[in-house]
C-alpha cells in the first residue's frame, strides 16, 4: 500500500513548493496538502488558542486520510507541535522547530536571514534553546529590507535583487546562513548555487528531509 504524509500549509504557495521537494525527496509518497490562508492573519496572542483549534482539525484530517506523518510548514505557526500532537495520532512536526534542532548543530557564527519580519524572532527561539542546552550561540540577524513588500506587489525581480544583495554581504560576516523563511527557498539556493564558500541552511528541504526520516523509523 502506498504510503502518506500530510502537510498543513498557511501560504498557498508552500504547498507547490513543499510538493516539489517531497516528490524529488519521497518519491512514491503520497503528499496530502491542506492551505488555511486564514493562518497568517491570526498572530495575536489572543488568538493562539483559536489557532491550535484549527491546526488540530487540519492535523487530524491529515491523519484520518491516511496520514502516518505530518509537517507544519510555515514558521508563523511557531512552537505549537506539543499543543497539536494529541489530536493527531501521528507524529506531528513543524518547520520551525526542525531549524532550530538543525541550526544548533552547527558551530561557528551562525547568520539568520529573513525577508517577513515576523521570521526573524527564529533568531530568538535558537538563542533560548542554546541556552537551555548550556550553550552560547552566536547568532546575528539580517533582514532584507523591502523584499517581502516587493514579492506582495507581485515584483519578484525586485525581491530576488534584494535578498541577493543582502546574502552577498551577509555571508562575510557569518560561517553559515539560516534561512527558516520558506518563501525565499528559490532565492537562497539560486544564490547558494553561484557563492557555495558558506553553507546555507533552508527550511523546505531541511523539513522534507526530517519528514522521510520520520516515515521510515515508522515502516
Amino acid at each position: 500500500m502506498r504510503r502518506k504524509v500530510g502537510m498543513v500549509h498557511a501560504v498557498y504557495d508552500n504547498g507547490r513548493l513543499f510538493g516539489q521537494l517531497a516528490a524529488e525527496l519521497m518519491p512514491g509518497v503520497e503528499v496530502i496538502q491542506f492551505v488555511d490562508g486564514g493562518l497568517p492573519a491570526m498572530s495575536a496572542d489572543s488568538l493562539r488558542p483559536r489557532v491550535i483549534a484549527r491546526l488540530r482539525a487540519l492535523v487530524s484530517a491529515a491523519a484520518e486520510s491516511g496520514a502516518e506523518a505530518v509537517l507544519l510548514t510555515c514558521t508563523a505557526f511557531g512552537r505549537l507541535v506539543d499543543d497539536i500532537q494529541s489530536a493527531a495520532g501521528c507524529p506531528v512536526l513543524a518547520v520551525l522547530e526542525v531549524m532550530v534542532e538543525e541550526a544548533l548543530k552547527l558551530r561557528g557564527t551562525v547568520g539568520v536571514i529573513s525577508s517577513h519580519p515576523a521570521t526573524l524572532s527564529f533568531a530568538q527561539v535558537l538563542r533560548q534553546q542554546a541556552s537551555l542546552e548550556g550553550r552560547t550561540l552566536d547568532v546575528r540577524v539580517r533582514a532584507c529590507t523591502g523584499a517581502f513588500e516587493a514579492m506582495q506587489r507581485g515584483d519578484r525581480a525586485t525581491h530576488d535583487r534584494i535578498v541577493h544583495e543582502t546574502l552577498k554581504d551577509f555571508v562575510t560576516q557569518v560561517d553559515v546562513v539560516v534561512a527558516p523563511q520558506p518563501s525565499i527557498e528559490a532565492t537562497i539556493q539560486e544564490f547558494a548555487r553561484l557563492n557555495p564558500a558558506v553553507p546555507v541552511l533552508t527550511s523546505p528541504r531541511v523539513s522534507v528531509l526530517r519528514l522521510k526520516q520520520t516515515l521510515e523509523a515508522l515502516a
